[in-house]
């Protein structure tokens, strides 16, 4: 049996995902390249943009299978998204200390002054 080429094999999946994708939609995509289909929708603010949704075939790899590839993308968002968290409620805690400070140097200043 002949070898398909990557290209062709690359093409074929991208086509079975679109495919699957667009079957059931009821927006009007447009077939921009191979790779990638687009639509223009109005957003939030009245403004026409332009949405592209691609697919990208990942590498076969000899030091991963594709399963392994996936959870690995996976938990690096997922670690990502945790880190960020993270820094997020360390940040809130910070400015809330912050702020506490602030206001009681305010206030024993404000002590200080009117005992005077």
């Amino acid at each position: 049996m002949a070898k398909i080429t990557k290209t062709q094999v690359d093409k074929d999946l991208r086509d079975r995902v679109f495919d699957d994708i667009f079957d059931t939609t009821t927006l009007d995509y447009a077939k921009i390249n191979d790779r990638q289909y687009g639509i223009l929708l109005t957003d939030l603010n009245g403004e026409q943009r332009y949405v592209r949704i691609s697919a990208i075939v990942a590498e076969l790899r000899e030091d991963m299978t594709a399963q392994e590839l996936m959870a690995s993308e996976i938990d690096t968002y997922q670690q990502k998204q945790a880190d960020k968290a993270e820094k997020a409620k360390a940040k809130a805690e910070k400015i809330a200390k912050d702020k506490a400070k602030r206001e009681a140097e305010a206030k024993a200043k404000k002590e200080g002054v009117s005992e005077s």
